[in-house]
């Protein structure tokens, strides 16, 4: 049978980096609101010194902190922040991340950010979670915030203004933070924090990291630049196709979806023909159009996937095209942009499951009120009641626009790449152990986002894939990968064994 999405598309809630839960059914599709506290503080003009035991680049930027929750527990932690200019010249705040370190409530434990308000904007914040190489007492885990091209740039001297930002247990359970590691009862008011490091184009420029987790920008030497000898198999495709109905799509291992069933709205239809081809930049990019007109009787999803269920460890890559706007008619839709791998699933919590994720939502959805990108990696789960067991990375900003994505599993490791950044990192419990088809689709989750009747259509696009089998490779190595077989004209290949 082939493997769709059903399972998931309708009332999903996922689980936060660095750990898996098994959710209630009655948590489905909600994300408690916590009132953030308008609190504005005052600050003078006196220029910011790092503490003792800071980095030492003094003169590039400072850090304040503060918080609003200052109880041994609390229901949320709330760390606010303020980050200044201290150097002579402009400072892209893009080049900056902050880390606040934490001790984690339990191995399993999930958390999610949210920012309450921000000078900045809150669209312009975005927040991870980490897992630290060598946990201490006070730390195993951090939250890493960092800003998008949006958040512009500090002059000398100026500050970003109020972060005011908070994370919590993924199940709302009352978390502790006095044995965190960046927390303070006692900040009240903004002050200079080196509990709290800065990096500034991945060199750290401020504050002090639990010992031997001091935060570096990977690699340390630089990657090679030409792939790899060898390989046990690979796949490229960069979707050279005249249509839909081109007989090479099927025989090059492709089927697009026709069938009825989820994910998505229940009676939409999937039309193999808003599957189009066309010339972009030099290359040939397919495109997924989904479409609707506020009914499910009118909306038309689209999905292409392999028909081999082959694929497991190694490296997969893939250039998409999100975007946060529809090509016509109203925006709003709850729509899903998806490149993933899966396998089917054999009986409620088998855990012989499989499935890792990059899904953007430019509208929001699954409780979320704006675009937000997922990446997910599943070990399995239960369609009613509602649980599931799964590791997840998100970052809360548009990704509207080209992106390189690139999937990396080995015997120990699952990684996720957005333009050749590390996004998230999952752990091994989440492993494949059986293999999986290669889908992209775009799909609605509902058609609660926009309730009009007047028609429109969203579109993904897809420029290339490219899987390489037990292999995992660097960015540098796939774009080394690619450049050849776009310079030699080869457009598809496929040496990946059947088993």
């Amino acid at each position: 049978m082939t493997p769709t999405r059903s399972q998931h598309g309708e009332d999903r809630t996922v689980t936060s980096e660095t750990s898996n839960a098994n959710r209630p059914a009655g948590h489905r599709r909600r994300l408690r609101t916590a009132a953030a506290a308008a609190v504005v503080t005052a600050l003078g003009a006196t220029a910011l010194a790092a503490l003792p035991g800071s980095a030492s680049a003094a003169g590039t930027l400072a850090v304040q902190y503060r918080t609003s929750a200052t109880g041994a527990t609390a229901d949320q932690s709330e760390p606010w922040f303020k980050v200044r200019n201290t150097g002579s010249g402009s400072l892209p705040l893009s080049e900056v991340k902050l880390r606040y370190y934490f001790k984690s409530d339990s191995a399993t434990a999930t958390y999610r950010f949210a920012c309450s308000w921000a000078v900045k904007g809150c669209a312009n914040i975005t927040g991870t979670f980490g897992a630290l190489a060598n946990p201490t007492a006070t730390a195993d885990r951090y939250l890493e915030i960092g800003f998008t091209s949006g958040a512009g740039s500090l002059a000398p001297g100026a500050d970003t203004g109020d972060l005011q930002l908070r994370f919590y247990q993924a199940n709302w359970q009352t978390l502790r933070q006095s044995d965190d590691y960046s927390f303070s009862a006692n900040q009240t008011a903004y002050g200079d924090w080196s509990k709290v490091t800065a990096t500034r184009a991945g060199a750290l420029v401020w504050g002090a990291a639990p010992d031997g987790n001091t935060p570096t920008d990977p690699p340390t030497t630089p990657p090679p630049t030409s792939p790899p000898p060898g390989g046990s198999g690979t796949l490229w495709d960069d979707f050279s196709y005249s249509s839909y109905t081109d007989p090479k799509i099927s025989a090059n291992g492709w089927s697009v979806r026709s069938n009825s069933g989820g994910p998505g709205v229940p009676g939409a239809t999937w039309d193999p023909s808003n599957v189009t081809f066309s010339s972009s930049a030099g290359n040939t990019v397919m495109t997924l159009e989904t479409s609707t007109n506020g009914t499910a009787s009118g909306t038309e999803q689209t999905e292409v996937l392999t028909k081999a269920t082959k694929f497991k460890n190694g490296t997969y890559a893939a250039r998409v095209k999100f975007d946060d706007a529809p090509v016509s008619g109203p925006d709003g839709d709850h729509l899903v942009q998806t490149f993933f791998t899966i396998n089917d699933l054999k009986a409620p919590m088998a855990d012989d499951y499989s499935e890792y994720d990059f899904e953007y939502l430019p509208n929001g959805g699954w409780g979320e009120p704006s675009n937000i990108l997922y990446t997910t990696s599943w070990e399995t789960y239960n369609p009613d009641p509602w649980q599931a067991v799964n590791q997840h990375t998100e970052g809360r900003q548009s990704y509207d626009g080209w992106h390189d994505l690139l999937l990396t599993i080995d015997d120990s490791t699952i990684k996720y790449y957005v333009d050749g950044q590390l996004f998230g990192t999952h752990d091994a419990a989440y492993l494949p152990e059986r293999p999986m088809s290669v889908n992209f689709n775009q799909w609605l989750i509902d058609l609660n986002g926009q309730t009009s009747t007047t028609p429109r259509a969203y579109q993904e696009q897809v420029d290339y894939f490219l899987h390489v089998k037990d292999q995992v490779l660097t960015p540098a190595q796939v774009s080394a990968k690619i450049a050849a077989y776009r310079s030699s004209g080869t457009a598809f290949e496929d040496t990946v064994p059947t088993s």
